[in-house]
């Protein structure tokens, strides 16, 4: 008896108990008058500079390494597998060092899911959008900055989509890039999670990281892989070829769509939210 109370008070420490967070307010004007509000968007905004600097410098030096009028081995330089991790290690790198003041979004298809999901209000919604938006725009131009013979011939890492691909095929493998991201983004800060795992440590930005990882593998070869407008709009703004404005689109509906997707899959799907909304339905005895 003496044994079994004693286990009981050891689970006491070990479970944590869990209560869903309030829904942020559609419109939170008290965020604007709060230092930790703007903290954060400059921290969203120097994240997607540092992460175009970089994805755009690892592009432009593969295609220069590759380039068939300067080596004959095809095989010269980081290839696909290189650029995949370059993407996938930054966005590690960075919501591992931005997620305790904005989030670490560094994407407004991540913002867009987690504004759906009410985890963030309109107003950061719409403000981590354009910082993101502007950071992307002003990362590919530091890149050129420092490369702009390569940048011009090579085309910048801007989204376009490959020959031999439809423009239905690209969509559909933003769609579904996107998805996996966001999906991985809810499952990895998930709260609930967090409580009811509490003995199994787990790194939020580390899947998210990876998840980038891989779906560059997948989508590299079909549209140089979006599955972040900021990314692509600031490669398009810099690079300023019609191709890549033409099919701009793409990189917008697709991931957003995804993102929505990703949304309501983990709400009412995982978290069982439509099910929980229908249950309390049933047992307010007004109804």
């Amino acid at each position: 008896m003496a044994k079994e109370v004693e286990v009981a008070k050891q689970c006491e420490f070990t479970v944590k108990d869990y209560e869903d967070p309030p829904p942020e307010p559609l419109f939170n004007v008290d965020e604007l008058t709060k230092w930790s509000f703007y903290r954060a968007l400059i921290a969203e905004f120097v994240a997607s500079v540092l992460f175009l600097y970089i994805g755009t410098l690892t592009i432009i030096g593969y295609k220069n390494q590759s380039d068939p009028t300067k080596t004959s081995d095809p095989c010269n330089g980081v290839g696909f597998l290189g650029i995949a991790w370059a993407f996938g290690g930054m966005i590690f790198v960075l919501v591992y060092c931005t997620a305790g003041i904005s989030g670490g979004h560094i994407n407004p298809a991540v913002t867009f899911g987690l504004f759906l999901a009410r985890k963030v209000s309109l107003i950061r919604a719409f403000m981590y959008m354009v910082v993101q938006c502007l950071g992307c725009i002003c990362g590919v131009g530091l890149a050129k900055g420092f490369q702009k013979a390569y940048f011009d011939r090579y085309g910048a890492g801007a989204n376009s989509v490959a020959p031999g691909y439809t423009k239905g095929t690209a969509l559909g493998a933003e769609i579904i890039g996107t998805f996996v991201l966001v999906y991985t983004v809810f499952s990895a800060t998930d709260p609930k999670r967090s409580a009811r795992d509490s003995h199994i440590p787990v790194l939020a930005p580390l899947p998210i990281g990876f998840a980038v990882f891989l779906i560059h593998l997948a989508t590299i070869p079909i549209d140089g892989t979006g599955i972040n407008p900021a990314r692509s709009f600031g490669a398009a703004v810099i690079y300023n070829n019609d191709k890549v404005w033409d099919e701009h689109w793409i990189f917008w509906v697709g991931p957003f769509v995804g993102a929505g997707i990703a949304a309501f899959y983990h709400q009412f799907i995982i978290r069982a939210g439509a099910v929980n909304a229908l249950g309390s339905f049933r047992s307010n005895p007004h109804n």
